[in-house]
């Protein structure tokens, strides 16, 4: 276990509930090339767990490799809200790309269309906007939705994950005129290196931590042999700066990315948050140092969870290293 001056467990709130919460958690880590963030949702296993170690490790004991760009565009993201509240949020972005979160728990695929609607009229015309579902529907159900929502948006630049199986995906692909993009298809698989994507989808999403680090991610992008698009897991401006490294040592990257996400937490643990500069971020060399940590700090039994479950994972990862 690292000493306690290089471990920080913190509690972030959100501006707007994601995913199904309101706070964010998870470990800073501190090793000798920097800080590396450990955050798995908890829902996840402790074998899930795995690759999330395996990436804050590497941000703070290897470092990245060399980008081969300087800046990467991003997008907005707008959780499920009101038509308003999602136009002002996108307005506010300075981002030419929006994704937008729409089948949310106790929503109308009308008010989906609405918050697309709305997300149009901030981009204007020119802006792109990307749906995604998180594998919430069936066949059908995807089908009738991504066109529904192609119509508001006056054309979606891609739909991800709307539905669970890459086989579903397949024959949603077959079905509409727009772009289909797989995401937990590809990272909660059970070989990421070998699931099979290219003829399901025609964009493959990345993250970072759950792949288990920037290099793996790398190798994963070339498997699937898709464009591109790198996402963030909702981390704080230490875990997106991964995302960016990855971002930045892609061969080519077609589609902006989604990485503006530090805006979606009330409170970051830095003081030099990756906030977009009109629609870009640089890419990184290291992560921010978490200068800000104390003040969203978890209190004493949210600590006493996190340490537990990062002393479970440890020597998985060390276990799955060595093998």
């Amino acid at each position: 276990m690292p000493s306690s001056s290089s471990v920080l467990v913190y509690a972030a709130p959100m501006r707007h509930r994601f995913r199904g919460i309101t706070t964010r958690e998870g470990v800073l880590l501190r090793g000798k090339a920097g800080w590396g963030e450990f955050c798995p949702f908890a829902e996840y296993s402790d074998a899930e767990s795995v690759p999330w170690l395996a990436s804050a490790v590497e941000a703070g004991e290897l470092g990245w490799p060399e980008p081969v760009r300087e800046r990467i565009p991003v997008n907005a993201t707008v959780p499920v809200l009101g038509p308003e509240r999602a136009h002002d949020l996108v307005a506010a972005s300075g981002c030419g790309t929006a994704k937008v979160k729409v089948a949310g728990q106790g929503t109308t695929l009308a008010e989906d269309c609405d918050r697309v609607a709305a997300v149009r009229s901030a981009l204007g015309p020119g802006g792109k906007i990307r749906v995604d579902a998180n594998a919430a529907w069936t066949v059908d159900e995807a089908v009738h939705a991504i066109r529904e929502l192609d119509r508001a948006a006056g054309g979606l630049e891609y739909a991800e994950q709307p539905c669970a199986s890459i086989e579903e995906l397949a024959a949603v692909r077959r079905r509409v005129d727009v772009r289909i993009a797989a995401d937990e298809s590809i990272r909660r698989a059970e070989d990421p290196l070998k699931v099979a994507v290219a003829g399901a989808a025609d964009v493959a999403v990345i993250k970072v931590a759950p792949l288990g680090g920037v290099r793996r991610a790398l190798r994963v992008a070339e498997a699937c042999g898709l464009p591109c698009v790198v996402s963030s897991a909702v981390e704080t401006s230490v875990g997106l700066a991964a995302g960016l490294a990855l971002a930045g040592a892609l061969p080519s990257l077609e589609f902006a990315c989604g990485l503006g996400t530090a805006a979606l937490l009330a409170n970051d643990v830095t003081s030099t948050p990756l906030s977009p500069v009109d629609g870009y971020l640089p890419v990184p060399r290291r992560a921010p140092e978490p200068d800000l940590a104390d003040a969203v700090r978890a209190d004493e039994a949210r600590t006493a969870w996190w340490l537990d479950r990062l002393a479970r994972v440890q020597p998985i990862q060390a276990s799955a290293n060595r093998s």
